[in-house]
């Protein structure tokens, strides 16, 4: 077997193809990518590809963004995200390929230093097939050219950063790093992701990066989506979790957890709950106990 031998699957299936062409896969180079429209006839008329973007992963030089102005030249190409895409499926017209190859270098046998991969040929009308591909037409959103600059763009200032966590792979791992909320800015943390931050002060710009790869949320959505994709991480933490169980959030009883839990010293635990009660102000509807203990209650202030 050839140290290509996944390429050459791939590339026989393309050049057979007469009618469109699925291509998908989490991580996609843009050399490998340039090779793939290359195998793919010209007479094919639309090429659907399916990947994932995220700051931390293009930042560690796993998946590249710029496949959006290769598709825009070519123009046959569409890309979609699926954020939580895993799978790995090439097709062309009903035939297709299934298995744990991404499309690089590496992964194909296209350089030096390759991975242990398979591929094997399946029906594109299988039903685990189809079942793959309706859960991706649900969850898919556009990967414009836009959308792939804002996402090189934080990922560049991501990598540039000394404190922004070191994450190969994001959402491979079973456990995930131990995150509270960063910055004390959360009404930032939308314009930051849609690539609006010329005018944020490189200090605060930093912190929200760092929130934004902790969360790892999916690119392109709305911003109210967004803002319940944050409220969704924000009640997963320990601290948060009794405001949805009681109703209320003691500050003082979340600051003593930090304390005894970590090791956070009182300056810092007192920060974080107060950075915690900023985000939970301004992305969910709650109020501060103006006197009394200091508490935050789930729903509207009576006046």
């Amino acid at each position: 077997m050839t140290r290509d031998h996944i390429w050459q699957q791939i590339e026989q299936l393309l050049h057979g193809a007469t009618r469109e062409v699925l291509l998908v896969a989490p991580f996609i180079k843009k050399e490998t990518f340039q090779a793939v429209l290359a195998a793919v006839p010209a007479t094919v008329e639309r090429v659907q590809c399916v990947t994932r973007w995220s700051v931390a992963e293009v930042a560690a030089g796993v998946s590249d963004p710029e496949i959006a102005e290769l598709a825009e030249a070519d123009g046959r190409v569409e890309i979609s995200l699926c954020h939580n895409l895993h799978a790995k499926l090439y097709a062309a017209d009903d035939r297709c390929l299934v298995g744990s190859a991404n499309l690089t270098g590496k992964a194909t046998g296209r350089v030096p230093a390759t991975n242990i991969e398979l591929l094997i040929e399946a029906e594109l009308a299988h039903a685990e097939v189809r079942r793959v591909l309706d859960a991706i037409d649900l969850a898919a959103v556009p990967g414009t050219v836009e959308l792939a600059r804002q996402i090189r763009e934080q990922a560049d200032l991501v990598r540039d950063d000394e404190d922004a966590p070191q994450m190969l792979v994001i959402a491979e791992s079973e456990t995930a790093a131990r995150w509270l909320p960063e910055t004390r800015n959360p009404e930032r943390l939308y314009r930051v992701y849609n690539g609006r931050h010329r005018n944020v002060a490189s200090d605060v710009l930093a912190g929200v990066l760092r929130d934004l790869v902790h969360m790892d949320i999916p690119p392109g959505l709305s911003e109210q989506d967004f803002g319940a994709e944050v409220l969704s991480r924000l009640r997963l933490l320990p601290e948060v979790r009794t405001l949805a169980e009681n109703g209320t959030l003691n500050l003082d009883e979340a600051k003593s957890a930090l304390i005894d839990g970590s090791l956070h010293t009182p300056d810092q635990a007192q920060r974080a709950v107060e950075t915690i009660a900023k985000w939970l102000s301004y992305f969910d509807e709650v109020y501060l106990v103006p006197v009394g203990p200091w508490e935050i209650r789930q729903g509207k202030e009576i006046r």
